[in-house]
């Protein structure tokens, strides 16, 4: 299980990101069934690219996760959604090459805790940074 959830601190995130190669960032939110980012997820995506900017080598998948909560094509092509939502934030209003990010969507077929309850899934609502 994955132990590290942060949501928006750049030395946290490269400290992850360093030891275990990904972190999960719980700070990006979206309204159900959406791909659109809520504005409260800016100091988290503010804090991502401090830690972008400050490792200008540094190259991330971006991978979207979701609960089981729909269809399975359905949260495939939802979090792939997110994880290019992310990336043009990214991009777009933070000033990050678009070379160094690649969008994935892994759906609910990686999930850190059980869905069988409302808690259990929210932890399973996640995107994830994965070091290239």
């Amino acid at each position: 299980t994955m132990k590290q959830e942060i949501e928006a601190d750049a030395a946290a995130l490269n400290a992850g990101i360093k030891a275990d190669g990904r972190i999960a960032v719980y700070g990006v939110r979206f309204d159900t069934g959406k791909s659109e980012i809520k504005s409260e997820s800016e100091s988290t995506l503010s804090e991502i690219a401090k830690m972008l900017k400050a490792q200008p080598a540094l190259k991330l998948h971006v991978v979207g996760h979701t609960d089981n909560v729909a269809g399975l094509d359905l949260n495939m092509k939802l979090s792939r959604a997110r994880a290019e939502a992310v990336i043009a934030a990214l991009t777009l209003r933070h000033g990050i090459a678009t070379d160094r990010l690649i969008p994935h969507g892994a759906g609910p077929i990686a999930p850190v805790a059980s869905n069988d309850a409302e808690a259990e899934r929210a932890k399973n609502r996640r995107v994830e940074l994965v070091k290239q």
